[in-house]
């Protein structure tokens, strides 16, 4: 599965499943990519998938078949719900295509166990879409820590919130979407910053916004305190409701000093004036806040399949988030500490 554009073999076909939301990101990445090409947009929405596949000179479907069934498609891009993932990733798996799926993989740790053997048994290359590990501030930290800068790592704070709450038809996907869908990122950023497992979780969510903005009634906003097996402790804070814009900041304390990652603006500028400073507001959403993250972690996948090795972020990675992310569920709900184990996760003592 070779593609070196330079040297005139031809570059790697995609299929993307899903048009909406993040999908036509995806959709216009791996156009821009110049040893990709994107083949086929499927969805369900005729329209939808229409309109993504016109733009890029692509092929639509409402099915994944005819296109699974093209032998010249080499990957999948899967960005639909998340209880569809797992049916799509087994069907591209047994078609011989390489897998890139967005998070989480499940909403359920049996699927993602299922899909784990499928590919496992197909050989089937598989990369799950935790794009914040491919923002160049947080991959500076990440780097800064592992050249030893704070010594070894005590405190990790992530602080993660939205400027809105995602539509009423997605929430209504998947209960507790605050630690399945938006802190599932940090529990991962956690494990890779740390390159260490957590061993314990204590979790509170809380409803702040009201029945207009929040009508399912979902938890919008959360606190999770973990402890890692090396002995740093980990905050993760999460809200859908940041009025000044999308908040992604993390800090790394350690033994020797501290490293902050801090929010990206459109630009430094800073007004002074008789009413103060003012300085531009954040990033509106995770579209501008990691675009370029979004570039960088397709080329990981593109290099990958190009070189044959494996993709960087595997099942293993979708399965232990997914799985702090149920414990996170379970803390929230009966209001104690939960530990986490390799097998499922027993309460604490």
């Amino acid at each position: 599965m070779q593609a070196h554009g330079s040297s005139g073999s031809r570059a790697i076909n995609f299929c993307l499943v899903g048009a909406g939301f993040i999908g036509p990101v995806h959709a216009a990445n791996v156009t821009a990519h110049p040893r990709a090409r994107l083949r086929w947009v499927v969805d369900l929405n005729a329209e939808a998938a229409r309109r993504v596949a016109t733009k890029h000179g692509a092929q639509s479907a409402t099915s994944a078949d005819a296109a699974l069934a093209d032998a010249a498609v080499d990957a999948v891009i899967i960005c639909t719900p998340p209880r569809t993932h797992a049916p799509l990733i087994a069907a591209a798996a047994r078609a011989g295509k390489a897998v890139f799926c967005e998070k989480p993989v499940d909403l359920d740790m049996k699927p993602v166990m299922d899909c784990a053997k499928i590919l496992a048994a197909t050989r089937t290359p598989f990369f799950v879409g935790f794009n914040r590990r491919f923002d160049p501030n947080h991959r500076a930290l990440f780097d800064a820590m592992g050249n030893g800068e704070i010594g070894r790592p005590e405190m990790l704070i992530l602080s993660s919130r939205d400027p809105e709450i995602a539509p009423p038809d997605y929430i209504a996907t998947m209960s507790h979407a605050i630690f399945y869908d938006t802190m599932i990122h940090d529990f991962d950023m956690a494990r890779w910053l740390l390159q260490d497992e957590p061993v314990e979780i204590f979790a509170r969510t809380a409803r702040m916004l009201d029945a207009k903005d929040n009508p399912h009634r979902t938890p919008d906003t959360a606190m999770v305190i973990l402890r890692m097996a090396r002995g740093a402790l980990v905050h993760v804070n999460a809200s859908f409701r940041a009025a000044y814009g999308y908040d992604q900041r993390i800090e790394a304390f350690g033994e020797k000093g501290m490293i902050v990652s801090r929010n990206p603006q459109p630009t430094t500028l800073e007004r002074y004036g008789a009413d103060g400073i003012r300085q531009d507001r954040l990033l509106h959403f995770f579209v501008d806040r990691y675009a370029d993250s979004y570039v960088r972690e397709l080329d990981a996948f593109v290099q990958a399949l190009e070189r044959g090795t494996v993709p960087s972020i595997g099942i293993e990675d979708g399965r232990r988030a997914l799985m702090i992310a149920e414990a996170a569920m379970r803390s929230a709900e009966s209001g104690a500490p939960i530990r986490l184990a390799p097998g499922p996760p027993q309460p604490s003592d």
